[in-house]
């Protein structure tokens, strides 16, 4: 495949599954719920914190946290107190707990109370860089007690990992086009920043069509394959995660044109 067929591949599954129909299978349903902005910020986060597994699991599971917050996440997140929390006592997705979850609440209200919010935290961070807003995140997340096992639930590329779930939430706060599957609120963040969300699909597929050499799904990986994306859109590389993970989990067979 030379570079004007790659791109064509690139552009034709972007549009193909960057589409509103995309999100009723996705987690993104799930801060589509909302229309205030921190509840789409809050829910969102929520939700691509538990993006691990069977999507239909987390979408599941993800609901169960909304129910749980009375479907008014940022009025929980602001205004409930330690005692409330007993409502995630047998909330469970995978490894992620009740502990974790609790931990998680006490960090965003830490966030909005004190930093003004996940907005200003991440902008912040990218008036250097995406790898330096969430390392920047991780040291503002963790700063409020929690016990130590809560903290491998909230990647860090200072540790190379390449943080796809943090990735996939800055995608659907920051991009904006005329779709409506990412949403675009985040305006004072350049989309030319944004990482791709790497993971299983899009590493496997990007290295099918030589986006990405390295064998690892690390951080450098990131780095890598977001430069290869961005040289077919410099100011949107994180646009073709549509057609690398769409091609990658619905797409049977040899990749062709």
């Amino acid at each position: 495949m030379d570079r004007k067929e790659l791109f064509d591949f690139l552009e034709h599954y972007s549009l193909l599954y960057n589409q509103s129909e995309f999100i009723e299978n996705d987690p993104i349903q799930i801060p589509h719920q909302f229309s205030s902005k921190e509840d789409i910020e809050i829910a969102g986060f929520l939700a691509a914190s538990i993006a691990w597994g069977q999507r239909p699991l987390i979408i599941r599971n993800a609901n169960k946290l909304m129910e749980r917050m009375d479907y008014a996440p940022a009025d929980f997140v602001r205004n409930s107190v330690e005692s409330d929390w007993e409502v995630f006592a047998a909330f469970k997705h995978r490894t992620f707990q009740a502990i974790d979850m609790q931990f998680f609440i006490r960090s965003l209200q830490n966030i909005y109370l004190k930093h003004g919010g996940l907005e200003k935290v991440f902008e912040i961070g990218f008036l250097r860089d995406a790898k330096s807003a969430l390392i920047r995140f991780n040291r503002l997340f963790n700063e409020v007690e929690h016990l130590p096992r809560s903290e491998k639930h909230l990647s860090n590329p200072a540790k190379n990992s390449a943080a796809k779930r943090l990735n996939m939430f800055l995608r659907w706060m920051i991009r904006q086009d005329s779709s409506g599957v990412d949403f675009g609120l985040w305006k004072n963040i350049p989309m030319s920043k944004l990482m791709l969300p790497l993971d299983v699909h899009t590493g496997r597929i990007g290295r099918e069509l030589a986006l990405l050499s390295r064998k690892q799904n690390d951080w450098k990986a990131v780095v890598e394959i977001t430069k290869s994306l961005g040289t077919f859109n410099p100011e949107d590389p994180v646009k073709y995660d549509f057609a690398l993970f769409g091609f990658g989990v619905h797409e049977k067979g040899a990749i062709h044109l």
